[in-house]
């Protein structure tokens, strides 16, 4: 299924969440019927990024706090100091209730500003997005119908139906996710499910034996310590490796180590479809809402009617992804989804993320204000850097993890780039370049080109617009054949921009709907 978007140019002058200004913010956008998540990879991979079914691009060197896209290379990620903290005092809390004293409130890596800030959130509800969906979707359906019958294929029943999806909460949201949720349990407890591929898991007594063990050898190399075999010890489970002492633990040690038989807490983390189809997703959902409700009151300070059912499954909820599941995919396929923290079975947060074919692209958090003491804005960070590590093992090419937006006139947006090593996203020519290159720019100028090769360009610009794919009066058409059916001069202007924005590749697979 091809994706379907309705371009719906500049908006200028709307009020900014991040310095407040009332009318600074400039970006433009479109409306995403549907779209694939290769599409959207390579929109993302020019600047855009999703709220909801709205896929905006600010226009950087006019809008007063450019947005450059920031992505983390969790192949080469080593935790900081600051991150190992937050990881340690998870694992004490886990195993003993410890709640670690502190201005946690204040935490310098802990995001108290999200990407989808309250003037998108505005802007998106104000935006004429409604198109008259029945009438799309009728024309939609007649026109792949059509293209079927000629290659003598019978359309899927149902496919009609879930090409587009209105606004409406109890409409469906998504079709063909993959039915079970992926479990990712958290540090297994001694011989419960326990994941044979990491190293089995060790009483504190056991570790005690093993540490005084390794002592006793490297005092007395020539072999085993007298008297020690005596008393009956099993060979080691873990035979000293050379310069093991030198590495320094690795983001899984920190994350999945082992905790005691009688740890105070359980914290199980659970992949969900965002599909109300998906039964884990529909029966979490009210709970779910009810913790983004007590979020944004408690941390965006949000009123009540800001925060209602309806803009929850609209920004939260609703994805223009269609979920595919390709064999040379990871198990859980692509597509968008709730990875929900559960803690001695309630949810404490919940990270919405998109999982793309070259990256785990996060899209929002929100969690339980009464564990702010946990950081779990950086936890979860943590978390799905490592989770998009595991999906590597399966498919090589998904390798970056996207972090959306790192706006440097921001402070509160600056921890983005404490995740090393990251690149940001060149707004001219769209080449990723080390954050480290970057910084000195920006320390100078609030919008920078970061390509220091003068002559380069980008190389995915819109060169043949006429070969741009129209969806127009029930027919899909190359712009060169609708063009000619036109006379107003604003169209042409506008389908140009949509055009400049989403490069060529994109311009030819996805069709752009006019009315």
């Amino acid at each position: 299924m091809a994706s379907v978007v309705e371009y719906k140019g500049l908006k200028a002058g709307y009020h900014c969440g991040y310095c407040d200004s009332e009318e600074g913010k400039v970006s433009c956008g479109m409306w995403a019927h549907s779209m694939t998540v290769q599409d959207y990879q390579d929109l993302i991979d020019r600047g855009w990024r999703r709220s909801g079914k709205y896929v905006y691009k600010p226009v950087m060197n006019q809008t007063c706090c450019p947005q450059y896209t920031i992505r983390c290379r969790p192949l080469q990620f080593q935790p900081s100091k600051s991150h190992k903290k937050v990881l340690k005092k998870m694992l004490k809390f886990l195993a003993k209730g410890e709640i670690s004293k502190g201005n946690y409130e204040d935490d310098p890596m802990e995001p108290t500003m999200e990407d989808t800030v309250a003037g998108d959130f505005g802007l998106i509800n104000k935006l004429d997005i409604q198109c008259d969906l029945k009438t799309l979707s009728g024309d939609l359906t007649e026109s792949f119908d059509s293209e079927e019958k000629k290659k003598g294929k019978s359309p899927k029943k149902g496919e009609s139906n879930e090409f587009i999806q209105s606004q409406d909460i109890e409409e469906k949201l998504g079709s063909g996710e993959p039915s079970h949720p992926v479990k990712m349990p958290m540090a297994p407890k001694p011989g419960k499910g326990a994941d044979l591929s990491k190293p089995p898991c060790r009483k504190a007594k056991e570790i005690r034996k093993e540490r005084k063990r390794l002592k006793l050898m490297q005092q007395n190399p020539a072999g085993e310590p007298e008297g020690f075999q005596a008393q009956g010890e099993p060979p080691s489970l873990f035979p000293p490796k050379a310069n093991k002492s030198n590495q320094p633990k690795s983001l899984e040690d920190l994350i999945f180590e082992s905790l005691p038989e009688n740890a105070s807490h359980k914290l199980e983390v659970r992949l969900v479809p965002v599909s109300f189809e998906d039964p884990e997703f529909k029966s979490s959902f009210s709970r779910s809402f009810s913790l983004y409700v007590k979020y944004q009151m408690a941390i965006h300070q949000d009123p009540p009617d800001e925060c209602g059912k309806t803009e929850f499954t609209r920004f939260l909820c609703s994805s223009p992804l269609e979920a595919e599941n390709p064999p040379n995919g990871p198990d859980c396929g692509y597509g968008s989804f709730h990875q929900q923290y559960w803690l001695d079975g309630r949810i404490i947060a919940v990270g919405v993320i998109d999982i793309l074919p070259y990256c785990v692209s996060s899209v929002y958090l929100y969690y339980d204000p009464d564990y702010s003491f946990l950081s779990l804005g950086v936890y979860s960070a943590l978390r799905e850097i490592a989770f998009t590590r595991q999906l590597h093992q399966k498919t090589s090419q998904l390798s970056y993890y996207y972090m959306g937006f790192y706006i440097h006139s921001c402070p509160k947006m600056k921890y983005k780039g404490q995740y090393r090593p990251s690149d940001l996203l060149c707004p001219e020519t769209y080449v990723w370049v080390p954050i480290e290159q970057c910084l000195p720019s920006l320390e100078n100028s609030k919008y920078c080109r970061f390509n220091q090769d003068p002559e380069a360009v980008d190389e995915g610009r819109s060169k043949d617009p006429d070969r741009l794919q129209v969806f127009y009066k029930k027919a899909i058409m190359p712009y060169g054949v609708y063009k000619k059916q036109q006379k107003d001069p604003g169209e042409e202007a506008a389908v140009l921009q949509y055009a400049r924005l989403v490069g060529q590749t994109c311009s030819e697979r996805m069709l752009l709907f006019r009315n």
